[in-house]
């Protein structure tokens, strides 16, 4: 395996993932870096960051797919950026292992590393759930979902059987955290706005079901406001069950630990992520939960002090609240924390590089929470003041289309929120996303029309 070394010879400042935090962190540090001070390479196997709070409104087709994204290469000129995974991380030896995705794997050397990696699904060992279950951390799985649940309503407007027909329009959500609920929210608004246009199909047909393991949803907002967000789901007509816990879902037939059981042709999982899982593969410190242990200055510490030359914030790090904020004392996986963490991350990072000793403390009290629930409906709190409705769903909209990183993104974002506003939000899916070739090999395979016999002299 080859050790691609650094041809410049000057230091290398190795991010690892290209999410909101390693975006925003590299070009903090390509704005400050003096002439030739060191080189910034940014890894990731996207080649564009997602905003991950848009993608429920990606989902429900109120933002365009790719407006949700920001190109990597666009938004980073003048570092490297690598299209691929990182397999490991020897530290000890400063490289990582590089694998993309239709080449050979090799070893990249750096002096720093910032592990920005982010997080994944936290999957359960369940019966069926990984054969049958989809989760909502990247764009494709957005796109997927919208145009999966649109289609079914397409395939049960044509159904003769009641059993068919009530499994295809029963959707599961499994995980009351913010992302489920406002992913149901908004998935439920737009399948019952496209009920309307089916004469076969009503909306006592639809039935969508929220599993959460809590006595409660959405543990970033108070009781007050958690209680208001089950009464308002339950007069949607959303099934909701709390203190319940999915048990099995074989063949998209659910077990409840209720006792109830029914069939369900889409089940949905967002009950909680973990740290990335690269890190297992590496000589970082970890938590318990598999998280890069760090000091509030955002350096790496184990058992023995502070690990030089490594850097973590965001989801995969067990960043400490000095707010405190926090459950558990560690700032929650959000990107409000992302935001915040991503310039103080690059000015200790450089000040490492300079040989500096003072290093900033990240610090910061959340200003509250904001969640849609579909159009025109939300819910949020900041501090002891508490919004519903219009105000929140405006709200929440404000703050992440200011949120989401540069400008071309803000305006084409708040472009769609308007032109949906005007003419209406689309309801459509898009049919052989997945197998884009079918129609071609379907005609490939047709059989020839027969040739017409010569006429007769």
């Amino acid at each position: 395996m080859a050790l691609i070394r650094n041809s410049k010879l000057r230091p290398r400042i190795l991010v690892v993932g290209g999410g909101y935090l390693g975006l925003v962190t590299a070009q903090n540090l390509l704005k400050n870096l003096g002439r030739g001070e060191a080189t910034v390479t940014v890894v990731d196997p996207n080649p564009y960051m997602t905003y991950l709070p848009f993608l429920p409104e990606v989902a429900a087709g109120s933002i365009e797919p790719r407006h949700a994204v920001v190109p990597l290469r666009r938004n980073l000129s003048g570092a490297e950026v690598v299209t691929a995974k990182v397999t490991s991380i020897n530290h000890g030896d400063k490289f990582v292992t590089v694998e993309p995705e239709n080449d050979e794997a090799f070893e990249l050397d750096y002096d720093h590393i910032i592990m920005a990696a982010g997080s994944v699904a936290r999957a359960l060992p369940i019966p069926g759930l990984k054969e049958n279950a989809i989760a909502l951390k990247r764009i494709e799985e957005a796109v997927a979902l919208r145009d999966h649940l649109l289609s079914r309503l397409a395939d049960a407007s044509l159904m003769e059987d009641d059993d068919e027909r009530r499994k295809a329009l029963t959707f599961v959500f499994v995980g009351g955290g913010f992302a489920g609920i406002e992913l149901l929210a908004e998935l439920e608004d737009v399948v019952r706005s496209a009920v309307a246009q089916y004469e076969t199909l009503t909306e006592a047909d639809v039935r969508f079901v929220l599993v959460e393991a809590l006595e409660r949803v959405m543990p970033e907002v108070g009781e007050a406001q958690a209680r208001w967000v089950v009464e308002h789901m339950r007069e949607r007509g959303i099934d909701v069950y709390l203190e319940t816990f999915l048990q099995d879902c074989t063949d998209k037939h659910v077990k409840l630990s209720s006792g109830e059981e029914f069939d369900a042709d889409t089940i949905v999982w967002s009950a909680g992520v973990k740290a990335n899982p690269i890190l297992v593969d590496s000589d970082l410190p970890l938590d318990e939960r598999g998280r890069v242990t760090v000091r509030a200055d955002l350096r790496v510490e184990g058992d023995n002090g502070v690990v030089e030359g490594a850097w973590a914030a965001g989801d995969n790090a067990a960043v400490p609240d000095l707010s405190g904020g926090g459950v558990g004392g560690y700032c929650v996986p959000n990107a409000q924390h992302a935001v915040r963490q991503a310039p103080v991350l690059a000015a200790n990072v450089l000040a490492g590089l300079r040989g500096e000793t003072e290093f900033k403390q990240y610090f910061h009290k959340t200003i509250g929470t904001v969640a849609g629930l579909g159009l025109y409906k939300g819910v949020s709190q900041m501090g002891d003041f508490e919004a519903r409705g219009v105000l929140a769903w405006l709200m929440h909209r404000a703050y992440h289309g200011y949120a989401i990183p540069t400008v071309d993104r803000k305006v084409k974002v708040f472009g769609n929120w308007i032109l949906n506003a005007i003419v209406g939000r689309d309801t459509m899916p898009l049919a052989d996303l997945d197998v884009p070739r079918k129609n071609f090999v379907e005609a490939a395979n047709s059989k020839p029309a027969p040739k017409k016999e010569a006429a007769k002299a």
